[in-house]
């Protein structure tokens, strides 16, 4: 992995250092728009926007215990490729067999199996609402039946993995927090925060399991944007520090958490979200992004399916025009028109220069062929004015290339961790 520190140097210094990549890279980000769909290799289906999903959202959890690699495969195996009613009703299926051996294992006392059946069945049940539109009623049923499937399996584990609550102006952000170890001792704390796609269930997924191994608390929510909280009229909005303070009000009111080693992370677009809290708000001790989105506008205004033309949309598999329709409902924008995506992310900002904790970029080198990601990346790199921030461009060859490096979560784990038990020796 290639790493780049901010030291005590002229700005001119770092930013030559964080241009120093392989030539090939320097080369392919010259040429390169920013697709955050975009894969470095194909995994399974032809339709690239399900060929991302399976390879990096899917195969990527195995690891965590989200979903078996032969169920997976099974699946994939049956679903029409680029058809979103195909994909949507095989995961379900395998939803509802995974749950019901659960189910059995429960009932006979097998609380092991019983555990490990309900994650993977609640991850199923959530991937399977994976380009369902909003209109659709298995959208919140089956949304509710991975959370209920979490609950129960996290009742199943030592110490339990809670699902909680967080008041937030005239309704709840709801998530999941496990505390490190029993008792009320004070331990080290990640908040996971998430991007325009995601449900608190794949954060669970995306690096829990490397959090509880090394000692640390673990919470993460739905934000307004996120799970099924637009269809209560909670979008994304550019203050995003706004509900972010109220999750960091929860967990320093826990008598578990360690306030003075509170880390958040955010990935996609909760490389934006995650700093832009830290900015505001001193009681976050050290800020981890995949990748730093300093202004969304411009990663949105390059993105393929915002500068479509009508053409291009109607060769659109029904998989990948269902999942832009989508995006479109969690910023609140027409679902027929992904343009306006560009302009509804105007203000999603933060100044690297506002963060004085310590900060970490992760970022896939696959990521840093765009342009755009690039320039982002050393724009906070450059401002970070925090001796201990720090960049890893996570390579290709070990397969940490793609969007917020799903693909390779143990890598992820070693980067974030290692940071952050340095900074909270």
């Amino acid at each position: 992995m290639i790493s780049f520190r901010f030291a005590a140097f002229p700005l001119a210094a770092v930013l030559l250092v964080a241009l120093s990549l392989r030539p090939d890279v320097v080369r392919a980000a010259e040429e390169t728009a920013f697709d955050a769909h975009a894969n470095t290799f194909s995994y399974f289906f032809e339709d690239g926007d399900m060929d991302f999903h399976f390879g990096n959202l899917i195969l990527g959890s195995a690891g965590n215990g989200g979903v078996e690699t032969g169920e997976a495969y099974y699946v994939a195996s049956q679903i029409q490729d680029g058809d979103a009613a195909s994909w949507q009703q095989q995961w379900f299926e395998l939803a509802r067999r995974v749950q019901a051996r659960g189910e059995q294992s429960l009932a006979g006392g097998h609380t092991v199996s019983a555990r490990t059946q309900f994650l993977r069945a609640a991850y199923y049940y959530r991937l399977s609402v994976i380009s369902m539109l909003p209109d659709n009623p298995q959208l919140k049923e089956r949304a509710a039946a991975a959370r209920e499937l979490m609950r129960k399996a996290g009742a199943l584990m030592d110490p339990p993995l809670e699902y909680i609550e967080i008041p937030f102006e005239d309704t709840v952000l709801p998530g999941f927090f496990r505390k490190a170890a029993n008792g009320d001792a004070p331990a080290k704390t990640l908040i996971m925060i998430g991007g325009g796609e995601t449900f608190a269930e794949d954060l669970y997924f995306y690096i829990a399991p490397q959090a509880f191994a090394r000692g640390y608390n673990f919470m993460t929510v739905d934000l307004p944007g996120q799970g099924v909280l637009p269809s209560e009229g909670l979008v994304f909005r550019p203050d995003m520090y706004v509900p972010m303070q109220a999750v960091v009000d929860y967990a320093v009111g826990m008598p578990e958490v360690d306030t003075e080693r509170l880390a958040m992370f955010g990935y996609s677009g909760g490389g934006g979200f995650a700093p832009q809290a830290a900015e505001h708000d001193p009681r976050i001790k050290a800020v981890v992004m995949s990748a730093a989105v300093v202004d969304a506008y411009p990663l949105f205004s390059d993105m393929p399916a915002v500068v479509a033309t009508p053409e291009e949309m109607a060769a659109w598999s029904s998989f990948h025009a269902n999942v832009v329709q989508v995006i479109c409902w969690r910023w609140g924008v027409p679902m027929d028109t992904p343009s306006a995506l560009a302009e509804a992310n105007k203000g999603f900002t933060f100044d690297p220069a506002g963060i004085d904790v310590p900060a970490l970029i992760v970022v896939g080198e696959g990521e840093m062929k765009s342009d755009e990601v690039r320039r982002q990346q050393k724009l906070a790199l450059g401002g970070f004015s925090n001796p201990d921030s720090k960049m890893v461009v996570t390579p290709s060859n070990e397969g940490a290339s793609n969007h917020c490096i799903m693909e390779n979560r143990s890598i992820v784990g070693q980067v974030v961790f290692d940071w952050l038990d340095d900074i909270f020796e």
